[in-house]
């Protein structure tokens, strides 16, 4: 329900005033009155008074009198005035009222059917008055913002799209005065190259009748400079109205951003290819020695050439050692490294770690321990490749860094929850300890505890760098404490699930004879010298047929002139690579070449190229360096599916 009209009734009879409430009692009117006309003034000033009813006659001030004053003052010269007479209805006496501001009059006595019509028309005429006055105000504030607004803000005709009127930020924007653009076609404001596009997309706006489009494009300044502007644009009454934003800076912002994505992403895929070709690069011929160190130790050797292969074996593994905690610091930051847990026995795992470190230990005099928690369950749910590689670690630093003493490794039971139990692995040590203040220093890439640390006792600095990022994958905690000179305790706890024994497991055979590869015709397609020796030396004692390539056309060649039962292929290398190589085979030749075994051996150890050896078309990857065992199984294996397929 409206807010009730204000009526003033001013009248120097009490009984007047009393009919007329009688008349005019309702919901929607108020009613003032007063015998005074002082007093009627002084209500009009303090109320929002619509309508003032006023008798012509008063001995005070007459009704004349009343109005003028009513009239003359800003804050109550809207107001309805009726004159309620009973004076001569002669046309002066109208006149002079109307004069001086009444809308009407009511002549006594009172119809009280007259007088509750016209009393009805005026307060709608009030309420409208009042409606349209709201209304004013509204548009001179919105005249306001418009005219104060930082944005270009404009009325544009819908059919001829010349601009009908623009605010004051044109200037401050585009450099151009209103007078300028008013009557200019909005197009013409958008630079040459925008002009097409931005008329197209504001004739869809005019036939969608669209209330609101957001549009971007680029317009032309007074100093010839273009900005980037971002329209709103809202279609009403075939009319346009532009709000007209410069978000120059914002899309400078923008396009650094991708500028830097762009670079960030290219610096990260050069890093990749780097290490990827450093992998093959330094695997490649670490593959050969470790090759070339088992093949001579097959032949006739005195102690002294023995002594020579140990020392050449322990060298070739710790450099291998070297470059896979470079790249396994880098596949840990490019966020490739994956946890996979199956059920293994965690006694296996921790009694290997110690047997290959127990011989180290005795080398330094130094006494090594292994205490095994007996309540912990025979098989978890481990990573026991990654458990392995913390634990080595771990290890190998405190056999390193003692001096005499021990290292102590100790596996306990921290507490149980049903079928999980949360582990902590203790690797204790009397070694030269840390300083406090390096303590966080450590856990970071190329970090030593001391500036002549890695003079005096060598490493990379990376291997508690791995164990700290291992640690935090496998969603567990490491801690230490350490003494100058007298030790130090790393501790790594983390909850395990419990497994059942995997089925089917068999017992690992020891000194397996591996079985020869009679009659079958190996393709090597390998660019480096050393690998190709050792491949076709290695192939020869299995009684294979080798033929050796140095790149992937060659091999094509080959196989197109040639039958063979396999392929061993390198993915590096000159003119046609690997994954090259494997694609043409698969698409370009027929049966059965098409469908020949490849192996991929590749010195690439991260996980996408191992998916694009894969997906080129390849069977199989072995990643070097590798042991002939395992180049013997994959070929086993491949060659009896083969063998099935064509059958």
């Amino acid at each position: 329900m409206p807010n009730p009209v204000n009526i003033l009734i001013v009248d120097d009879r009490e009984e007047n005033i009393i009919a007329l409430e009688a008349l005019l009692t309702r919901t929607d009117i108020k009613l003032f009155s007063t015998t005074s006309p002082n007093e009627a003034l002084k209500i009009a000033w303090e109320n929002n008074i619509a309508i003032a009813m006023v008798d012509v006659q008063m001995p005070e001030m007459d009704g004349f009198e009343f109005v003028e004053m009513l009239k003359s003052n800003a804050r109550t010269k809207d107001i309805l005035v009726l004159f309620v007479t009973a004076i001569s209805k002669e046309t002066k006496y109208a006149v002079k009222g109307l004069g001086v501001g009444a809308v009407d009059y009511l002549y006594k006595p009172l119809d009280p059917y007259i007088t509750s019509a016209k009393v009805d028309s005026f307060i709608q005429l009030a309420r409208a008055q009042a409606e349209v006055k709201l209304k004013n105000e509204e548009l001179e504030d919105f005249a306001l913002v418009v005219k104060n607004s930082a944005d270009i803000i404009c009325v544009v005709d819908a059919e001829t799209l010349r601009i009908k009127t623009i605010n004051p930020a044109c200037e401050t924007i585009l450099g151009f005065r209103q007078c300028e653009l008013i009557g200019k076609s909005i197009i013409d404001c958008a630079i040459v190259n925008d002009k097409a596009a931005f008329r197209k997309r504001l004739g869809e706006i005019i036939k969608d009748n669209l209330k609101l489009a957001v549009l971007d494009y680029q317009f032309e300044t007074f100093s010839k400079n273009p900005i980037s502007v971002e329209c709103r644009v809202a279609y009403r009454n075939k009319t346009l109205f532009f709000n007209i934003n410069d978000v120059t800076p914002q899309k400078s912002y923008q396009t650094q951003l991708i500028k830097s994505k762009e670079a960030a992403e290219t610096g990260k895929k050069a890093k990749e290819t780097f290490l990827a070709n450093m992998s093959h690069e330094l695997r490649t011929p670490i593959n050969g020695i470790i090759g070339l160190t088992s093949l001579l130790r097959k032949t006739q050797v005195n102690d002294q050439q023995d002594s020579m292969l140990d020392l050449l074996e322990v060298s070739s593994q710790s450099l291998l050692g070297v470059i896979n905690d470079v790249l396994d610091i880098s596949k840990i930051e490019a966020g490739k490294f994956s946890i996979i847990r199956s059920p293994n026995k965690l006694s296996d795992l921790l009694q290997s770690v110690y047997r290959l470190l127990k011989f180290k230990a005795d080398e330094e005099h130094i006494e090594f321990f292994l205490d095994i928690d007996p309540e912990i369950p025979e098989y978890l749910m481990i990573d026991s490749l990654r458990l392995n590689q913390i634990l080595m670690n771990l290890l190998s630093n405190a056999i390193k860094f003692t001096k005499r003493g021990h290292v102590k490794l100790i596996v306990s039971i921290l507490s149980k929850e049903k079928k999980r139990l949360r582990l902590q692995f203790s690797v204790e040590d009397t070694g030269i300890g840390i300083p406090k203040h390096r303590i966080k220093d450590i856990f970071e890439s190329f970090e030593q505890a001391d500036e002549d640390t890695a003079y005096k006792y060598g490493g990379t600095g990376l291997g508690l760098a791995i164990v700290k990022k291992l640690v935090e994958l496998k969603g567990g905690e490491l801690n230490v404490d350490s003494r100058i000179g007298e030790g130090s305790v790393f501790t790594f706890t983390n909850w395990y699930t419990v497994a059942d024994k995997p089925k089917g497991e068999k017992p690992k055979i020891q000194n397996k004879q591996l079985k020869p590869f009679t009659n079958v015709s190996v393709l090597v397609a390998e660019d480096n010298l050393v690998n190709q020796f050792m491949l076709s030396k290695i192939l020869k004692d299995w009684e294979a047929t080798a033929e050796i390539v140095n790149n992937g056309q060659k091999a094509i060649e080959k196989l197109q002139q040639n039958h063979y039962d396999i392929i061993l292929m390198d993915t590096h290398m000159p003119e046609m690579n690997g994954y090259q190589a494997a694609r043409k085979i698969r698409i370009a030749f027929d049966e059965p070449k098409r469908s020949i075994p490849i192996i991929s051996l590749s010195a690439a150890t991260f996980e996408n190229e191992q998916e694009e050896a894969l997906a080129s078309g390849m069977n199989d990857v072995l990643a070097k360096p590798f042991m002939p065992e395992q180049l013997h199984a994959k070929m086993e294996k491949l060659l009896g599916e083969h063998a099935k397929v064509q059958a």
